[in-house]
């Protein structure tokens, strides 16, 4: 966007000429104010976390909303059921991503988002970008996100036995409503549980012009349970069940518009997860850490086309575990396990859920290393062995396996400045498809293993109020598996990915103040042709560059305040096998207004203002506008809402 400067000079002199965004803590009241954390673990220099403190101030609604202040992330499509995540321009479809260890495989439909996420459930939301570390689980050739719920403790006061929060918010642009009613309490000195009930009703809501975006309202419900037990003083148990549900009245092809051929039909998915989780941690023995996960999702989309073939069935389950021990040994802290994985999709009209089927799994072997050096140098070594097998629909079977090394080094060349470098590798066999192509497309008898590398050169700087940070990386996915528009209906390996770009962040901190700057630029391409999403959809998309900034002021212990902005950059003559489309940019304001008015936040008023300019745009994330080209019209994503208010009331006892 053309405007972007402008803007940054207005706000020069807030952020002190700063370009890179940290989380810095005041010295007398800690205020966490910027969006994400970077953690300094050596295996991990490029992960960072989306906390549950920033989904609250801006009421975050959807899985776009998570993650509006994260630069490397994006999330398009306008509507719940479209939303897809894109990570440095890579799409969430070669990321590993999982909630609390519960991995997330497989995909339903092409044209709906695969990644359903409560974010009242959130605590955070950990994000390693590029490819993963030993640890990030198979498949992680773009990256991973690992999403974190809220435990009883996080919820409950010191000291307090029982309790409950009730929310509602008011969405005046779809004129909608949210209620969401926690329960939380513990049952003596070991045990504690909680209970959750989500119900959010939109309707259709109106884009920056003032016209109503068709399809693009819901009915959502979540269930969510957990209990958490202390069975010894150095054992937790934690179990869990998450239950997500979304219907609406959607187009066939719901990340494009309605149109003649693309009209409006009922949709309904449904997500079930159950999780396990176990950790074991003697605090006199160093070599033992244990951390257990099992865990079962099941997810299901119908979509009744009542007037062709109507319902149609797909679903996509899977059932993995992950056993994991950490050994302190010297200056060694080495992380060393096992993982798997058994997926499993189904696909047919609704008389028949299981016409089409395949299954597959995968198997892994990992060690970490994180290696103390001297006193400035960290060193983490890692390695990964997974063994992929596949039998498809075809009656064809594949199996591929491998190993995934990776090195990371972190050298504070002085007590504020640390400079960091890495290269990580991944393997990925041929996993299930799409469940709503199993009847109308087939594996290549000849695919390989997808494999990926991700180099990597930073560096961090903090000196009193101020930090600064910066990334330059390139990630490569050889022999990436699509099934591209026009082609025969083949899945194959159909070229080399790559993604490259950096990113800056700062931000400084005063007493009750804290501002910073965001900028990532992205360059995604398949065999040297920029990506879209229309073309290369399952692979990623290109994105302008795109900068966040973000102020935020504690006016007192019970009121805050803030903006953040999120400006794109235009992509002119972007080239297709169709034609040449062009990607306008925008910039968009957001507001919030916290206040508490009452002693030990018993009662708190929220207000946000989305869009505050009503802007009339079309997410980079989402499908391009093809409409401009003879033969393509209805081709294009959603216009985003326009301006919206959010009113929230929560009542904590």
């Amino acid at each position: 966007m053309n405007r972007c400067p402008s803007r940054l000079s207005v706000l020069g002199a807030m952020v002190a000429g700063s370009l890179l965004g940290g989380h810095v803590q005041a010295q007398d009241q800690p205020l966490q104010l910027q969006s994400t954390e970077v953690t300094a673990s050596p295996e991990s220099d490029e992960r960072h976390s989306v906390e549950a403190q920033t989904l609250a101030r801006y009421q975050a609604s959807d899985l776009e909303d998570v993650f509006s202040s994260d630069v490397e992330v994006n999330v398009g499509g306008g509507h719940s059921a479209a939303q897809k995540l894109y990570l440095r321009g890579v799409e969430d479809t070669l990321l590993n991503i999982s909630i609390d260890g519960a991995q997330q495989a497989g995909q339903v439909f092409h044209h709906t988002g695969r990644i359903s996420i409560e974010p009242e459930l959130l605590k955070r939301a950990d994000i390693q970008s590029g490819t993963g570390d030993a640890t990030a689980g198979p498949g992680a050739l773009g990256g991973s996100i690992r999403f974190v719920t809220k435990d009883p403790e996080d919820l409950l006061r010191p000291g307090q036995q029982m309790g409950a929060l009730v929310k509602g918010t008011y969405y005046s642009n779809a004129e909608g409503y949210k209620v969401n009613t926690s329960l939380y309490g513990r049952f003596n000195q070991d045990w504690s549980g909680m209970l959750v009930a989500t119900y959010q009703d939109q309707n259709d809501y109106d884009d920056g012009n003032g016209d109503r975006v068709l399809g693009t309202g819901a009915r959502q419900q979540l269930g969510f349970a957990k209990l958490v037990g202390q069975l010894t003083p150095d054992q937790t148990l934690r179990l869990s069940y998450d239950r997500r549900e979304d219907q609406g009245e959607r187009t066939q092809r719901p990340q494009w518009v309605v149109s003649g051929f693309n009209r409006a039909y009922p949709l309904k998915s449904v997500r079930e997860t159950y999780t396990l989780n176990h950790a074991w941690q003697p605090l006199a023995n160093p070599l033992l850490a244990l951390e257990t996960t099992l865990y079962h999702t099941t997810t299901e989309l119908t979509q009744d086309v009542f007037d062709r073939w109507g319902k149609y069935h797909g679903e996509v389950e899977s059932t993995g575990m992950d056993l994991r021990n950490t050994s302190e040994l010297g200056s060694h802290r080495i992380t060393y396990g096992i993982d798997y994985r058994d997926d499993k999709v189904t696909a047919g009209p609704a008389a028949n859920r299981s016409e089409n089927k395949e299954t597959g799994s995968v198997m892994g072997l990992y060690v970490q290393d994180s290696i103390r050096v001297t006193r400035d140098l960290l060193l983490g070594l890692g390695l990964r062995y997974d063994r992929y097998r596949l039998d498809d629909a075809t009656d064809q079977s594949f199996k591929d396996t491998g190993f995934s090394p990776n090195v990371n080094l972190r050298y504070e060349l002085t007590p504020n400045l640390s400079l960091l470098a890495g290269h990580s590798r991944a393997l990925r066999g041929p996993k299930i498809r799409d469940a709503f192509k199993l009847d109308s497309a087939a594996n290549d008898p000849n695919l390989k293993a997808e494999k990926a590398r991700t180099s990597e050169l930073g560096f961090e700087y903090e000196q009193g109020g101020w930090s600064l940070g910066g990334k330059l990386y390139r990630t490569d996915i050889r022999d990436v598996i699509a099934d591209f528009l026009g082609g025969p209906r083949l899945y194959e390996n159909s070229g080399d990915l790559r993604s490259k770009g950096f990113v800056l962040n700062t931000a400084y901190h005063w007493s009750q103040v804290s501002a910073g700057i965001s900028f990532h630029r992205n360059d995604a391409r398949i065999d040297g042709q920029r990506l879209n999403v229309y073309e290369h959809n399952g692979l990623g998309t290109s994105m302008g560059d795109t900068w966040i900034l973000h102020s935020d002021w504690r006016a007192s212990d019970r009121l805050e305040l803030g903006w953040q902005g999120r400006f794109v950059r235009r992509l002119d003559n972007l080239r297709t096998s169709v034609g040449v489309v062009d990607k306008p940019g925008y910039g968009v304001h957001d507001l919030y207004l916290s206040w508490q008015p009452l002693q030990q936040d018993q009662l708190t008023l929220s207000l946000t203002l989305k869009n505050v300019f009503d802007k009339q745009y079309l997410d980079h994330a989402s499908n391009e506008d093809f409409e401009g080209i003879p033969g393509y019209a209805g081709v294009v994503g959603s216009a985003e809402a326009g301006r919206e208010w959010r009113l929230g009331l929560a009542w904590r006892y």
